[in-house]
């Protein structure tokens, strides 16, 4: 069954990708026919007059636009087609792209966009539950298989003790992963494999993590169930961005998060809808929703207090009867702009205007062009096996001759 929102968005796909796109049609035998696109990047009108939807690798962002991706708004579980675990996008006019958290099956949702993998390269996490980082390594060897030519870096809090900061999280990649990587030697760019950890200290109040390019994110704590949990917030060219990862209600995020352009921040069920949708208890629901992360109606309460010019919730599962007790308790405090997000909700954010839009996807991508750095980034060494192994091979089958270097 196709609901409302998918028949508009497909009926848009049709009428709006025929101008954008040049079409080929190869069919063979009675199987499917495969269409061939053509990708062009037009010059675009400003943001408030795009259109409603956002078609992968057919627009140039503005030299003065940020542009953002809810990759994943849901929960650790379930994690299903429509919802992935916590992730977004965030990229900007000068070219930089940035990830906060890249939670369980947010990597699909990420490989839909179709983006140039060279230039994923930075991932910001909050903290470490699978739900915020379970797609590292995914975007990790899959952003390498495509395109990236470069190490990737980790940007990340400490723990309360070494074993339970970023740095070690990122060395448990990569003992998890030394097969995978060890096996990918010759194949792919050298150092495309590599995996950079950036620890910082998770007790910094609005300390400087990353400054680049014009850009300059901060880090402030979060109140998560452990000590080790942060947001951040991105200022570029005028543009914030903040992102707060779970947190219950805190100081730290309504100082720092003030009057910025966009803020996301948890919007979690109500304890009555933990234990409907989940089946808590009572006392547990309590905890996990009202004081390891932020019900609706303390959502509310923070925007109140930092004025953005649009709030932004997340971290739950979008229904309809759960969306309307959420907005009703949110309105109660909080009257200013809003929404709840879901997965591949994109907004074009300038100094005039905040346009929300759809991506409109497919089901099933090639991945997207590499470069010509790509191509010709060093590849050294080569993964082999033993004679026993080797011995193993069907004599039934050649190989075709390897072309020369």
């Amino acid at each position: 069954m196709i609901d409302g929102k998918m028949l508009r968005l497909f009926v848009a796909a049709a009428l709006v990708a025929l101008p954008l796109f040049g079409v080929g049609m190869y069919q063979s035998g009675s199987g499917p026919a495969v269409t061939f696109v053509k990708e062009t990047r037009a010059e675009n009108p400003p943001a408030e007059q795009r259109p409603a939807a956002w078609y992968p690798r057919t627009e140039k962002l503005g030299p003065d636009e940020m542009f953002v991706v809810a990759l994943g708004t849901g929960m650790p579980t379930p994690i299903t087609r429509g919802q992935k675990s916590t992730a977004w996008y965030v990229e900007l006019g000068n070219g930089d792209i940035f990830l906060f958290d890249i939670g369980s099956g947010s990597a699909e949702n990420l490989f839909a966009l179709r983006p140039e993998f060279h230039r994923i390269d930075k991932i910001f996490v909050s903290h470490l539950h699978t739900d915020h980082v379970g797609d590292a390594a995914a975007v990790w060897v899959g952003g390498w298989l495509s395109g990236r030519y470069m190490p990737l870096h980790i940007f990340g809090p400490s723990g309360a003790t070494p074993e339970l900061g970023t740095a070690a999280y990122v060395e448990g990649l990569k003992k998890t992963y030394a097969w995978d990587i060890s096996g990918r030697a010759g194949i792919l760019p050298d150092a495309g494999g590599g995996l950079i950890a950036h620890e910082f200290d998770y007790k910094q109040d609005g300390g400087v993590v990353y400054e680049e390019n014009g850009v300059k994110i901060t880090s402030f704590p979060a109140v998560h169930v452990l000590d080790g949990s942060v947001s951040y917030r991105l200022e570029w060219n005028g543009l914030s961005f903040v992102f707060g990862g779970d947190s219950a209600p805190n100081k730290w995020f309504i100082e720092r998060a003030k009057g910025a352009d966009f803020v996301i921040h948890e919007m979690f069920y109500t304890p009555e809808g933990l234990e409907q949708a989940l089946g808590f208890p009572p006392r547990q629901a309590t905890i996990v929703s009202s004081y390891i992360h932020t019900p609706p109606q303390g959502f509310g309460k923070i925007m109140a207090e930092v004025k953005p010019r649009l709030a932004v919730g997340y971290h739950t599962i979008r229904q309809p009867e759960l969306d309307q007790m959420m907005l009703e308790e949110v309105r109660k405090v909080y009257d200013g702009p809003l929404v709840i997000a879901d997965d591949l909700m994109a907004w074009n954010i300038t100094k005039e205007a905040i346009v929300q839009r759809e991506v409109v996807s497919a089901e099933r991508v090639q991945a997207p062009p590499t470069t010509m750095e790509y191509k010709q980034a060093k590849r050294s060494g080569q993964a082999s096996y033993s004679e026993y192994i080797d011995a193993g091979k069907w004599e039934g089958y050649i190989p075709p001759p390897l072309p020369e270097e």
